[in-house]
């Protein structure tokens, strides 16, 4: 089942980019989970046809965490998401990007067995359990939406993200262990995250994901949960390793806001103190960050430096002034990087 769908336009009717030859590259491996990776790929598919997503599957929330439950399977949820942002922006991508987000909410008073669970979701369940193959059955659900490239899980296997967190209590300060992504997500509105594994720690990475890094021009990390989105990825060590070793490019994302509900009181520099921590063998050539979000730039270009990479800071959110990555922007940054380096 070794298919992905085939070449298509790389800009939507009506959308453009400034041209710099040689800029393009040919292939291109974005990592991360959820919405931040949606907005990468939303970005990326304007640039490059030869685009892989590598996603998270530590989720164990809503409908991706019953699924994983009840199924024994991996989450799907995030890996719906990314191939949601790979749809053509056309009648047949739309309609699919929405048939794929479509949830189901139960009429007021009745508790569903499809309350709250996404279409897209059990799609790719539904493809799982039928080749039996959790890479097949995702390329199976992109050949359906005509994405413009391919998603691939980390991990064929479920993994559980787990995290060490230093809560002030009357008492004084105490250490506590909280497991699971939908826990580890909320924890630091009232605490410290100090520190997060993968579980079990010596899981296989996906071969088609650690042959798409190894192939790769460029691979995108960021931007996305800090914790629970985009290291996990440096956490799991067949990955951390290809990573290292890739002689791709490598470009970090920062995310719009620094203090969520898992990084209260982190700074941007915070962010890339915390990737050196957990991956110190992990060189980038470019950090690219919002400068609406970086306190000191000084402190910020010389902690990208520690990385071996540039910082480079560009308008990249939404107009709106939401913590939103806007495509076409984040896209004309990635344009530049890709050109200049």
């Amino acid at each position: 089942m070794g298919f992905l769908t085939g070449p298509i336009p790389v800009l939507p009717e009506g959308s453009t980019l400034p041209a710099t030859s040689g800029s393009r590259p040919s292939a291109v491996v974005a990592l991360g989970g959820g919405h931040g990776l949606s907005a990468t790929l939303s970005a990326l598919r304007l640039l490059t046809t030869d685009l892989t997503a590598v996603v998270t599957v530590a989720d164990n929330g809503g409908s991706s965490g019953r699924l994983r439950e009840e199924l024994d399977v991996l989450p799907p949820g995030d890996l719906r998401m990314a191939l949601a942002a790979l749809c053509d922006d056309t009648d047949w991508g739309r309609t699919w990007r929405d048939v794929m987000q479509h949830r189901f909410k139960s009429r007021p008073g009745v508790d569903g067995s499809l309350d709250n669970h996404a279409l897209g979701n059990l799609l790719i369940v539904t493809l799982w359990e039928l080749l039996g193959d959790p890479v097949a059955g995702l390329q199976w659900a992109g050949a359906l939406l005509g994405a413009r490239g391919q998603v691939l899980p980390m991990s064929t296997h479920p993994l559980t993200i787990q995290g060490d967190v230093l809560r002030q209590t009357d008492s004084g300060l105490r250490h506590e262990t909280v497991t699971g992504q939908a826990e580890l997500a909320v924890a630091g509105t009232r605490s410290n995250v100090v520190n997060v594994r993968l579980l079990p720690s010596d899981a296989p990475a996906c071969p088609d994901a650690l042959t798409a890094i190894e192939k790769a021009d460029w691979v995108i990390l960021g931007p996305g949960s800090w914790y629970t989105s985009v290291l996990p990825h440096l956490l799991l060590p067949q990955m951390r390793d290809a990573l290292c070793a890739t002689s791709a490019r490598r470009c970090l994302t920062m995310n719009l806001r620094n203090e969520t509900k898992e990084t209260a009181g982190m700074s941007a520099v915070d962010h890339l103190h915390a990737i050196r921590r957990y991956a110190p063998g992990f060189k980038v050539d470019a950090v690219l960050a919002d400068p609406a979000v970086v306190e000191d730039r000084d402190s910020f270009a010389a902690a990208a430096a520690e990385m071996g990479a540039r910082a480079v800071f560009g308008k990249v959110g939404a107009a709106a002034g939401r913590p939103i990555h806007d495509p076409l922007r984040l896209a004309a940054a990635y344009h530049d990087i890709f050109g200049e380096n």
